[in-house]
């Protein structure tokens, strides 16, 4: 019975011949646009889960990621994820490469990852050092390990890795390089007090709730539209990964609620947000070789262990991260990878350790998702050191008090108001 439910998928009838070209391309343009829209969600639960006199800063932030991002992408990034010449580790056809749909559908997801580092390093970084590390990121770190699967001929292709969607190759690497830039800013002014984790209310949860929502829409396009392709098949294939995003992310949001509920005594908004965001990065690298109930439980544990990490990472590793999204990111990230060794699909026969598919499968996807943390981690502490013993990481204490807004940009996100907070 509980081997059936992560081996049997559902047979569809579908007599739509396969559709080609011009609807292929159009599935790819409008989901890439959904992931454009991502960052809007980005944007308000960053400025939602922040304080208020640094809402400029976070909107500046994410709006750098995009533009930077799209011209890094262009100029080198993708040349170096999908280039010709290959060693199975390093691609390369020259500059600007890449063209319509595909080009745009995979920009948005190298801003996606350096967007993720935004978060984490929230109220403290200098603006420059955070443009210089997104166009590294963008031009760099994220194109040269998403060529090791996304290729084709990566190293981990041939290992038999599977990255759907991006749970390591974006999530991933996004939430390691967040949890290096975290540690190495190191944390707000006040949140630590005599050894112990001071509470830092965010400016608006509402807004930060309105974010996720925009956030779980984009991810259709994120997940759905990493098919590809449209008609026949693909349109099957595309249809199912939406369903499964969707379940994940709401099994993922009840994790979050309920283990707040009863680890806390009370359900947590912030918790159970980032419980719905977990889901869905749990589901991104398995949406294509997931049953149903197999993504509802991926998202499910997701869910419960975000709540756990972002409480060890702050209380335990004593590293701020403002929005919790090294776990959410970084943890549910490396989760999303493997899980597709316990239990994962191929068609309808199991890959994975509880469904009859073996070992095999659960190595490959081990070995991708440390590869991934390894080479995040690493990668982001030489370009975080080279930052910090160059121009500096993070403001002076009187700006950090006083706010990036007007430290960093010059003005107020709400001038009718005035800013209180002193630490």
């Amino acid at each position: 019975m509980i081997n059936s439910l992560f081996t049997n998928l559902p047979l569809i009838i579908q007599d739509t011949a396969s559709v080609e070209g011009d609807m292929g391309m159009l599935w790819m343009l409008l989901s890439g646009i959904l992931v454009f829209f991502m960052q809007a969600g980005f944007t308000l639960v960053e400025a939602g889960m922040t304080r208020p006199k640094n809402a400029i800063n976070i909107a500046m932030k994410n709006l750098l990621d995009i533009s930077v991002g799209s011209i890094t992408y262009w100029l080198v990034g993708y040349s170096l994820m999908y280039g010709d010449t290959s060693n199975g580790w390093f691609f390369w056809s020259g500059l600007f490469q890449g063209e319509g749909a595909d080009l745009f559908f995979q920009t948005m997801f190298a801003a996606t990852a350096a967007t993720i580092v935004s978060g984490a390093i929230a109220g403290r970084t200098k603006f420059e050092t955070y443009v210089i590390f997104t166009l590294i990121m963008t031009a760099i770190i994220y194109p040269i390990s998403g060529g090791w699967q996304w290729q084709g001929s990566g190293w981990l292709t041939e290992l038999g890795f599977i990255d759907f969607a991006g749970s390591s190759i974006v999530h991933g690497v996004g939430g390691f390089a967040a949890l290096v830039g975290a540690y190495m800013v190191g944390p707000r002014i006040g949140k630590y007090v005599d050894g112990k984790v001071m509470p830092i209310p965010g400016s608006n949860m509402v807004s930060a709730t309105l974010g996720v929502f925009i956030l779980w829409l984009g991810w259709f396009g994120f997940n759905g539209g990493s098919q590809l392709a449209w008609g026949g098949d693909d349109a099957i294939g595309a249809s199912t990964v939406v369903l499964v995003t969707n379940l994940a992310a709401a099994a993922g949001a009840m994790g979050g609620l309920f283990t707040t509920w009863i680890y806390l005594g009370k359900p947590n908004i912030a918790h159970t947000l980032n419980g719905a965001l977990a889901g869905l990065v749990s589901i991104t690298a398995g949406c294509g070789n997931m049953t149903a109930a197999g993504a509802v439980v991926a998202g499910l544990v997701g869910g419960i262990i975000v709540v756990f990490s972002i409480e060890l990472i702050e209380k335990k590793l004593k590293v701020d991260d403002a929005i919790g999204a090294v776990s959410v990111h970084g943890v549910a990230g490396f989760w999303g990878t493997i899980v597709i060794g316990l239990w994962g699909v191929d068609g309808a026969t199991g890959i994975g350790l509880f469904n009859g598919g073996g070992a095999d499968q659960f190595i490959a996807q081990l070995t991708g998702a440390v590869a991934y943390m390894v080479w995040a981690i690493v990668m982001s502490f030489i370009v975080f050191a080279a930052l910090k013993y160059s121009i500096g990481l993070r403001v002076t204490e009187e700006e950090e008090i006083g706010g990036l807004d007007i430290s960093e940009h010059g003005e107020l996100a709400y001038p009718g108001k005035r800013q209180r907070e002193k630490q």
